[in-house]
């Protein structure tokens, strides 16, 4: 955060581990402090973790920035009820949904997440996909390609029904 005049510029300010080069991502530019919500302005103040991890994320603040994150390298953790794909296909419902949530949105590919969440192979989700034991109401491919963002719905048919 800094200040010129009446003004206030917000940044969030990147470091590159390999060459140290920083490149600065704005976030406000030349903003009247009145204008900016209090709550906020004292988050800025305080370089608050998790409004960075926020804004590190957005891709409003990247599209404004003219930047394209790379989210290749982000490692994250998949938390999830165990279930398995056998437990899944024997409820009593015909369909059984269920929903992403992701805290951030960082290019998540459905295929990988449902492979490691239900233990099941790359073949034999394809072989899912092609049957269309799995859909979205919405009618968002279920490939590779296809970006989900958080609170996107699913939905696994059970085989034979």
């Amino acid at each position: 955060m800094n200040a010129q005049k009446k003004n206030i510029d917000v940044w969030l300010i990147y470091r590159c581990v390999e060459c140290d080069n920083t490149y600065n991502l704005t976030i406000l530019s030349r903003t009247k402090p009145e204008l900016i919500k209090k709550d906020l302005f004292l988050k800025f103040s305080e370089n608050d973790e998790d409004l960075s991890w926020e804004y590190a994320f957005s891709s409003e603040i990247g599209q404004k920035n003219s930047v394209e994150f790379d989210y290749s390298s982000v490692e994250y953790e998949i938390l999830h009820d165990d279930i398995s794909i056998n437990d899944i296909l024997n409820v009593e419902n015909e369909i059984v949904a269920f929903k992403i949530q992701t805290r951030f949105e960082f290019g998540l590919k459905l295929p990988a997440v449902i492979r490691n969440c239900l233990g099941v192979s790359a073949t034999l989700l394809n072989h899912m996909i092609e049957t269309e034991a799995f859909f979205t109401p919405e009618g968002y491919p279920l490939n590779a390609k296809h970006i989900y963002q958080s609170n996107d719905t699913i939905n696994l048919c059970r085989v034979g029904n």
